[in-house]
């Protein structure tokens, strides 16, 4: 196996409140995906939904994917501005989160 160079990948779980409304939702999302504007380290961003008919997501219904180059990357972006500023907006509408980073590593068969 060998583990990307330098890559990380920053995964967000998140479960809104029932109370936070769809526009609202998606108003966050499109705030968390304008941060790759604003933080150089972060090189992209993904989003989904969850589909799965396992049931196994306990609850969790949004998965955020951020790519960076470094866990110093990851470190610069948890303290910029722009993070914190987001952050402040997202956390209160949200009823759980999990937050997972790693180094992707290719499976040689």
């Amino acid at each position: 196996m060998e583990e990307a160079k330098g890559l990380v990948k920053h995964v967000v779980l998140a479960k809104f409140k029932d109370e936070t409304p769809p526009d609202q939702i998606e108003q966050l999302i499109k705030g968390y995906a304008n941060l790759v504007n604003l933080i150089e380290p972060m090189k992209s961003f993904h989003w989904g939904k969850d589909v799965s008919i396992e049931n196994l997501h306990q609850g969790f219904t949004h998965v955020f994917e951020s790519t960076f180059e470094s866990t110093e990357g990851i470190a610069e972006y948890i303290g910029h501005p722009a993070h914190a500023e987001f952050a402040n907006q997202f956390l209160p509408q949200a009823e759980k989160v999990v937050v997972i980073d790693f180094k992707p590593t290719v499976v040689h068969t």
